[in-house]
């Protein structure tokens, strides 16, 4: 039997993934599965840049306000969401598109989860007892001399991702990315066309700076004090969203707005920078510009939902 067809759309932050998703879905009959781990937060729209309530109308949207901010959602959980609704759409006669840039994500739903060892309470408790006392930066530090590859790739502010990287080693002996590292490719329950979107780092970065700025425009200082007035706590996971605990320290006085956005545009252009080195080291994307390369990335996603072979294209440069 057959595996269903999916496409993927992946890339850093502010490459262009949703304008295109929505271009494509129309153009092809498809819906959007959001593979976003921070779009899953209710309440957090203008700060992760969530499809407006009009572009949802026009394109059926999953896997978006799935949480509360301060409730855990994991690659585990998304995956889950994303089988369900995978699923749904297939059973309605339409096309599915994978959209976003949280790499894990994806390697959850196209290759299944690494079998790393499972949560230990004890020692989570005794991490987040640690984390409390001394801060995220200080876990990050601690990871970064065990586990430097995950270090690498997980945000010194992401409590709840330091707390899983710092426990396997501490159960297993065995560090996280050596875990990731060793995950065989035997599950693929779906046949899955992966495009990224690749632009010039100095392009990324303008588009980066000019996101940062609508968003301000947009109210994004707004959604940060309403979630802070809400009594959203320090540690949950939503604040762990780039720019989000930048905007609190303006909301709090304990910087100016220009500070914050500035510290908002460094911090994403971090963010995207490790994005881009996940999905580099990621065999079969197919790498286009958001742009010059539109009609292509149509003429590719027509071809393989037809039924067409896989496509195989040689990386056209370093994908930013």
């Amino acid at each position: 039997m057959s595996r269903p067809r999916i496409v993927c759309l992946v890339g850093p932050t502010a490459s262009g993934k949703t304008g295109l998703a929505l271009e494509l879905a129309v153009a092809v009959g498809a819906e959007v599965v959001s593979a976003d781990s921070r779009q899953v937060y209710r309440g957090m729209d203008v700060g992760t840049a969530k499809p407006s309530a009009a572009e949802r109308a026009r394109v059926p949207h999953h896997g978006i306000d799935v949480v509360a901010p301060d409730e855990a959602f994991d690659a585990g959980a998304f995956r889950q969401v994303a089988a369900s609704a995978i699923a749904d759409i297939h059973a309605r006669g339409r096309h599915v598109l994978v959209v976003g840039g949280t790499g894990l994500y994806l390697r959850a739903l196209l290759q299944g989860l690494c079998p790393a060892p499972p949560r230990a309470p004890h020692v989570r408790t005794a991490l987040q007892a640690l984390a409390t006392r001394v801060g995220a930066a200080e876990l990050h530090r601690l990871l970064a001399g065990i586990d430097p590859t995950a270090a690498a790739r997980i945000h010194r502010n992401d409590r709840g991702r330091l707390i899983r990287a710092l426990e396997v080693p501490l159960v297993s002996g065995r560090t996280l990315s050596s875990w990731q590292a060793s995950h065989g490719f035997a599950e693929r329950p779906y046949e899955a066309l992966v495009i990224g979107l690749a632009l010039p780092v100095p392009e990324l970065d303008a588009r980066i700076a000019a996101r940062a700025a609508t968003m301000a425009a947009s109210g994004f200082l707004d959604e940060v004090r309403a979630l802070r007035d809400g009594g959203l706590v320090a540690d949950a996971p939503g604040w762990n969203a780039v720019g989000y605990r930048e905007l609190l320290a303006c909301v709090e006085g304990r910087s100016s707005l220009d500070e914050a956005l500035a510290a908002t545009v460094l911090a994403t252009r971090r963010f995207a920078k490790r994005q881009r080195t996940w999905f580099r080291a990621q065999p079969d994307v197919v790498w286009r510009h958001p742009d010059t390369d539109r009609d292509a990335v149509l003429t590719d996603v027509r071809a393989f939902l037809a039924g067409g072979a896989e496509i195989h294209i040689a990386n056209p440069g370093n994908p930013g």
